[in-house]
């Protein structure tokens, strides 16, 4: 399988935290998830993909081509969007459109204007014209969004792009991810960042689990729910059970833990029950897992 980006042996040193070494693929044709705790070098990571800040040490290629974030070609191809501080706060949508007409050829005006309504956007470039400082966090970002969306691009890398947006519009979010990469036939992707996976799974086909500056998990999400399992049961049974777990949770009334599926009828035998898990359920068992064994 042909990956959009792959890392090698990359480093980054931020005084006492260090990203990496890192060496892993994200494919071509998905939705990525960067998945973990606040902390565990998301941003550093989608930082360095868009040439924001530069690797202490190893590369990152793009589409098996060039390993430059900052040619020309490269960032036609990538639509990046911040978390926060995406655009100066005094601009204005009329701002954006010019800046973004200068910046990119693929750049879509009337795109940007209609993704602005599908968004909801409260400062519209064909209505009213507020600046970025009077916009709530979350129509910043469906601002920031929109202008993204506008570009024909051919990889969209974005750093918590729901994180500040109500359920409604990271449904919507969901949405127009999947309309991007059916729209791109298997040639287009999307990287996106997160701490809380719940309301975006529907949007997420592979996964990158990161704890500390390091790679904890990847693989497709069918294939990672395969590989793991959720087991509740009663807290006698708790003590045999503990070993097979990789993280937990317990009370006087139950244990919950996640385990490797291998080991599903052990578990099984002392009475617990197992099931498929969740990618937020799977998230949270692998975070705490990694928490543990720090």
């Amino acid at each position: 399988m042909e990956d959009i980006i792959s890392v090698s042996g990359l480093k980054k040193i931020y005084g006492k935290f260090t990203l990496g070494e890192l060496n892993f693929g994200i494919p071509k044709g998905f939705s990525t998830a960067l998945i973990g705790a606040n902390g565990a070098g998301k941003t550093t990571l989608i930082d360095l993909m868009c040439g924001v800040i530069h690797a202490s040490a190893g590369k990152i290629n793009y589409f098996g081509e060039s390993d430059d974030p900052d040619s020309p070609e490269i960032r036609e191809r990538v639509g990046y969007c911040a978390a926060s501080g995406f655009f100066p706060t005094n601009w204005k949508p009329k701002n954006i459109v010019s800046s973004f007409e200068i910046a990119y050829k693929n750049f879509d005006r009337e795109k940007f204007v209609r993704i602005c309504d599908e968004l909801g956007v409260d400062s519209h470039p064909a209505k009213k014209q507020l600046p970025m400082y009077k916009l709530s966090d979350g129509n910043r970002m469906r601002t920031a969004l929109a202008a993204v969306f506008a570009r024909e691009t051919d990889v969209l890398i974005l750093d918590e792009p729901g994180s500040s947006l109500d359920p409604l519009m990271r449904d919507r979010l969901c949405d127009k991810f999947r309309e991007y990469l059916d729209r791109g036939d298997g040639e287009k992707s999307i990287i996106f960042s997160t701490h809380n996976i719940a309301d975006m799974e529907n949007a997420t086909d592979y996964a990158v689990f990161m704890d500390n500056g390091k790679i904890l998990e990847t693989g497709f999400v069918d294939d990672l729910k395969e590989k793991y399992i959720i087991a509740r049961g009663d807290p006698e049974n708790f003590p045999a059970a503990k070993e097979l777990l990789l993280s937990y949770s317990a009370n006087s009334s139950t244990f919950e833990g996640l385990a490797k599926a291998e080991n599903s009828d052990k578990l099984k035998a002392l009475g617990a029950v197992t099931e498929r898990p969740t990618l937020q359920t799977l998230s949270v068992g692998l975070l705490k897992y990694a928490e543990g064994k720090r």
